[in-house]
C-alpha cells in the first residue's frame, strides 16, 4: 500500500426503507441538473427565450437513457444472452442495475433535441454550439458514479493518488491495493475541456455546430487516452479496445466536420425572442455572460452516461 492513496466508498446504493438511492443514479441526475442550468444561462445570453433548454432536456434525457442502454447492450450482448450469460435477456430493459454507454446516449440524445428544435423552430447547430461545454460538465460530473461503483478503473499503481479497490473486482491484479483513478482522470478532462470551450467560443465565431465539433474532438482524445488506461473487460480489435476505435472514427468525424463547415454563414434561428428589456436577453444581467460567448466570440455551446456493466447491487454503470 502508497503511503498516500484514495479511500473508495464503502458503498454506493442507500436503502430509504423499500427505495434504494444509488450514487451512480444521482451523480447522473446532478449532472443533468447542472447542464440545463449552466445550457439556459448561455442560451439567454445569446439572445434565445429563456426556458427553451429546459424544454429541450424533456426530449434529450429520455433518448439519450435509450440511447446509452442500447450501445450497452449490443457491445455487451454476452451479458444478457447466451447459454452462459450472467443475466437474463429481460435483464436488458431493467437499465437501474446498470449498464448505459456514452457515445449511444450522446447519439440519441442529440435526435431528442433535433425533434425538439424542429417543433420549435430552433437551430439545432446554435443549441448544439450553446450545450458544448455544458455537456462536457454534466459528463464530469457523472464519472464521479463510477467512483461509488469502484468500476471502471486503471491499472495498478503505487502513485500517491492511486484507488484504493476491493480485491475481486473485475479489473483487480492479485496483490495489488491501488489503481488509476481513471474517472478522476476523465472527469477533471471534461472540465478542462469545458473551460476551454467557454474561451474559445467568445474568442472566435464558431457557429454552424463548430464548438459542438471542437467538444466531440476535445472528448474523443481524453476518452482515447484515459480508455487505455482502463482494465476492465473489454472487446479488443488489433489490440486496442472497442471504446478506443470508436474514440478514434468520431474524432475524425468531427476534425472533418469542424473543416467543411469553416465557411458556413446564415441566420441560426433561436426561436421566440425574450421581450425588450427582459433580464433573459442579457448576459450581463443575470450572469449568464460568464459562459457565453461575447458577440465577436462565436458560438455556445453542453454522459452523461457511460457503458460497462455494474454488478445488480451497485447500481448505475457508465462507460
Amino acid at each position: 500500500m502508497p503511503l498516500a492513496s484514495i479511500p473508495s466508498p464503502s458503498q454506493g446504493v442507500w436503502n430509504l426503507g423499500p427505495l434504494p438511492i444509488r450514487a451512480y443514479a444521482l451523480c447522473i441526475v446532478l449532472g443533468v441538473i447542472v447542464a440545463v442550468w449552466i445550457g439556459e444561462r448561455r442560451w439567454r445570453a445569446r439572445g434565445g427565450a429563456p426556458g427553451a433548454i429546459t424544454d429541450l432536456a424533456v426530449w434529450a434525457v429520455p433518448f439519450g437513457l435509450v440511447g446509452g442502454r442500447l450501445y450497452h447492450v449490443i457491445t455487451d450482448w454476452q451479458l444478457y444472452f447466451g447459454p452462459e450469460a450472467p443475466n437474463r435477456p429481460i435483464d436488458t430493459l431493467f437499465i437501474w442495475k446498470g449498464g448505459l454507454g456514452i457515445w449511444g446516449a450522446i447519439a440519441l440524445g442529440a435526435l431528442g433535441v433535433w425533434i425538439a428544435c424542429r417543433r420549435r423552430g430552433i437551430s439545432f447547430s446554435a443549441v448544439a454550439d450553446t450545450l458544448a461545454p455544458a455537456i462536457a460538465v454534466a459528463q464530469a460530473i457523472g464519472r464521479w458514479g463510477n467512483y461509488f461503483n469502484q468500476e471502471l478503473f486503471g491499472g495498478p499503481t503505487t502513485l500517491p493518488w492511486g484507488l484504493e479497490i476491493e480485491p475481486g473486482r473485475p479489473g483487480t491484479v492479485p496483490g495489488a491495493d491501488t489503481y488509476h483513478p481513471t474517472f478522476l482522470y476523465e472527469s477533471l478532462w471534461n472540465l478542462a475541456l469545458a473551460g476551454i470551450l467557454v474561451l474559445v467560443g467568445r474568442r472566435f465565431a464558431l457557429r454552424h455546430g463548430r464548438l459542438f465539433a471542437l467538444y466531440v474532438a476535445g472528448y474523443t482524445l481524453g476518452r482515447f487516452w484515459v480508455e487505455g488506461l482502463r482494465v476492465d473487460p473489454a472487446h479488443h480489435i488489433l489490440g486496442l479496445r472497442l471504446n478506443q476505435w470508436t474514440a478514434v472514427v468520431i474524432f475524425l468525424l468531427a476534425i472533418a466536420y469542424f473543416w467543411f463547415m469553416r465557411n458556413k454563414t446564415g441566420e441560426e434561428p433561436l426561436g421566440a425572442e425574450s421581450p425588450a428589456g427582459d433580464p433573459g436577453e442579457s448576459g450581463a444581467a443575470d450572469g449568464g455572460s460568464d459562459t457565453a460567448d461575447s458577440p465577436e466570440g462565436g458560438s455556445a455551446g453542453s454522459d452523461t452516461t457511460g457503458e460497462a456493466a455494474a454488478s445488480p447491487e451497485q447500481g448505475g454503470s457508465r462507460r
